[in-house]
């Protein structure tokens, strides 16, 4: 089976679609079935989603019909995380109660070891772009888990490792696995947009800092002729807008923005959030028309 990319039409939005509200549904019902059993017996129960959706995962491919079987097979390698964290619980390898990173955690290396090795086995099988999700984003995961303890250092060990992951996105973009090279710069460019935003997240200083590297992650995706970078600039371009907004209106937080009313004191400047909005969207469209002309210019 050759390494293919999901086209956006009417009938792959339905398929996953489709997949998703099922990943939905499967997360509802074990999330019920794990509160109504004991540990053992929901272990048992998480069996049966976990042995439909791979059977139809196959099913699917046996007929070449790659789109819904990748789909059904992502849903199935969720469900697999879920039965994997369900033994751990039912065997007392489950991590105790603390916060994220807090100490060493053997069985939920374990499990993300044997998860990651998962994820590899279904993508060699079914070659589905969408599988390049898991490894990189469990290896982040284990790797932060052994060497830091959480803050800071997890957000200077999560830095570097995204950093590392847009170079590797970059080696897969070169050959014929550049579909699946998308998804690990989805993962590069939220780890290093979520460290930066760990240290830059209070002051006017720290917000205009992210608005810069928003240009810069549109910037990236010039540079590296991915989107994904373009969306993630956008959103904190955006969220350093309404930061702004917040501290120049005087409308209070987020939900008094679009309804009028005050809550957070002082002078109010209703006309501030449609102005600081207005104001970035011109500039990115700005910014948009002279990304594509020098676009144009570099293809011509």
């Amino acid at each position: 089976m050759e390494l293919r990319k999901p086209v956006w039409t009417t009938s792959s939005f339905v398929l996953y679609a489709g997949a998703f509200t099922v990943l939905l549904g499967s997360a509802l019902a074990l999330a019920y079935l794990s509160d109504a059993y004991g540990d053992a017996a929901f272990v048992g129960w998480v069996l049966l989603p976990l042995a439909v959706l791979f059977v139809i995962a196959h099913a699917f491919r046996g007929r070449g019909e790659w789109l819904p079987a990748g789909l059904f097979i992502v849903v199935d390698l969720v469900v697999w995380l879920v039965f994997l964290g369900a033994l751990l619980e039912w065997w007392g390898w489950a991590p105790d109660e603390g916060g994220p990173f807090d100490g060493w955690h053997w069985g939920l290396w374990l499990m993300i070891l044997i998860a990651i090795a998962t994820a590899f086995v279904d993508l060699a099988i079914f070659k589905f772009p969408l599988l390049v999700v898991f490894p990189p984003v469990l290896a982040w995961l284990l790797v932060v888990d052994v060497l830091s303890g959480g803050g800071d250092w997890a957000a200077v060990l999560t830095l570097f490792i995204g950093l590392f992951y847009l170079g590797v996105g970059r080696a897969l973009d070169g050959g014929g696995s550049r579909p699946n090279g998308f998804w690990v710069h989805v993962v590069a460019g939220v780890l290093i947009g979520g460290a930066l935003l760990q240290w830059w997240n209070s002051s006017d200083t720290d917000w205009a800092l992210v608005a810069v590297t928003g240009l810069v992650f549109i910037g990236i995706a010039r540079w590296a002729r991915r989107s994904s970078w373009a969306v993630l600039g956008y959103l904190g371009i955006f969220m350093a807008a309404t930061y702004f907004v917040v501290q120049w209106s005087g409308l209070g937080d987020l939900p008094f923005l679009f309804f009028g009313q005050g809550g957070g004191g002082g002078e109010l400047r209703p006309w501030v959030p449609g102005l600081v909005y207005g104001v970035v969207g011109l500039f990115l469209v700005l910014v948009g028309r002279l990304v594509g002309r020098r676009t144009e210019e570099s293809a011509a």
